[in-house]
């Protein structure tokens, strides 16, 4: 069987088929995944393909398709949490990972492209983009909602909006299997609660649940308290105030892990020993979570479920061309107990 020359030119589904004498029409239906081939025939063809480095071409499917294979992202520069942000980030990724496994490439959406300035739906006309992932954002934002509310398909990790499909931690059971581990295995009574900006629902879900249900596990709120911002100096400065108060808490509850690293560090600085002064839970699991000193209990979210779920709806969302739908995906979560909490 002869060879194309890969070093010559790119190769053609025309020239896999001269090689493997089929019909280009068979080498279409296997690397499109479509019609009736025979298993050995399909096998062959992917071996083929696999040897040769063969890379379909994006022009021909996008105007086979007339879609342009673009997922437009929109993590709100407005909120300040930047890409390293350890739970957002990390949640990005899977996503990213299946939607380029599924064919589609992923572009931030910014509201300045060059010197023109535009809004989140203008940018998207713009690049036509087959659809939208929210990773975070101010859910009172007019221009995500402007997005959220046009036919494009969306979906969030982050928000829980009108017309919109969110895949999202079941925040309720989260908060509830923090409040149920304090009362029937630390037997606590005094709790401060630290929460993020009211700007993420997230947080606000979190609070809301928080507030409605801690006296149902007979405990005693200290404090309750929205730190200025997401990460480790929010949750310092958020400690501080927590400290102040003539009432000291047993256990804080940190709504995220980032603040809870600040929070462990604002009790070190006070000299507070964390487990056995104060004892301190987390929410996110992330990577370093395990790492903190001491290691932090918390209640671990499933990153990747969270992102392969999110992309695999909006993905469907965008082939199957259902109209947006409004639909709110909840995914477990588990409380992983570590040294900042002492059961007795």
């Amino acid at each position: 069987m002869k060879r194309v020359d890969l070093m010559s030119k790119r190769v053609t589904i025309y020239e896999i088929a001269n090689d493997l004498n089929l019909s280009p029409g068979t080498i279409s239906k296997v690397i499109n995944n479509t019609g009736s081939v025979s298993e050995k025939t399909r096998k062959q063809v992917l071996e083929y393909i696999d040897e040769v480095g063969y890379v379909p071409s994006a022009s021909a499917r996008i105007l086979k398709s007339k879609r342009t294979y673009i997922i437009g992202v929109i993590f709100s520069e407005d909120l300040n949490i930047g890409l390293e942000h350890p739970f957002f980030s990390s949640i990005l990724q899977h996503f990213k990972n299946y939607a380029e496994d599924r064919g589609y490439e992923l572009n931030f959406i910014v509201r300045k492209l060059g010197k023109n300035k535009m809004s989140y739906y203008e940018w998207c006309l713009n690049k036509r983009v087959d659809g939208v992932y929210i990773v975070v954002g101010n859910y009172q934002d007019n221009e995500i909602l402007e997005v959220v509310n046009s036919n494009i398909p969306c979906v969030s990790n982050d928000f829980i909006i009108k017309n919109l499909h969110t895949v999202i931690s079941d925040n309720r059971s989260g908060v509830e299997l923090v409040l149920d581990y304090i009362e029937k295995k630390l037997k606590l009574k005094k709790i401060a609660m630290i929460s993020g900006p009211k700007t993420s629902k997230a947080f606000k879900e979190r609070t809301e649940v928080f507030e409605e249900n801690y006296k149902k596990y007979n405990l005693e709120k200290t404090s309750a308290i929205y730190a200025d911002g997401f990460g480790f100096t929010s949750g310092y400065n958020a400690t501080l105030k927590v400290l102040e108060n003539k009432v000291k808490p047993e256990i804080i509850f940190c709504c995220s892990d980032d603040l809870a690293l600040g929070v462990l560090k604002a009790l070190n600085d006070k000299n507070i020993n964390v487990p056995n002064d104060i004892q301190v839970i987390g929410y996110d699991d992330i990577s370093m979570a395990k790492h903190f000193t001491p290691p932090l209990t918390t209640i671990r979210q499933d990153r990747k479920r969270l992102g392969e779920k999110a992309a695999h709806d909006l993905i469907e969302n965008i082939e199957n061309r259902e109209s947006n739908k409004e639909e709110i995906i909840r995914i477990p979560v588990e409380l992983v107990v570590r040294e900042t909490t002492l059961e007795k």
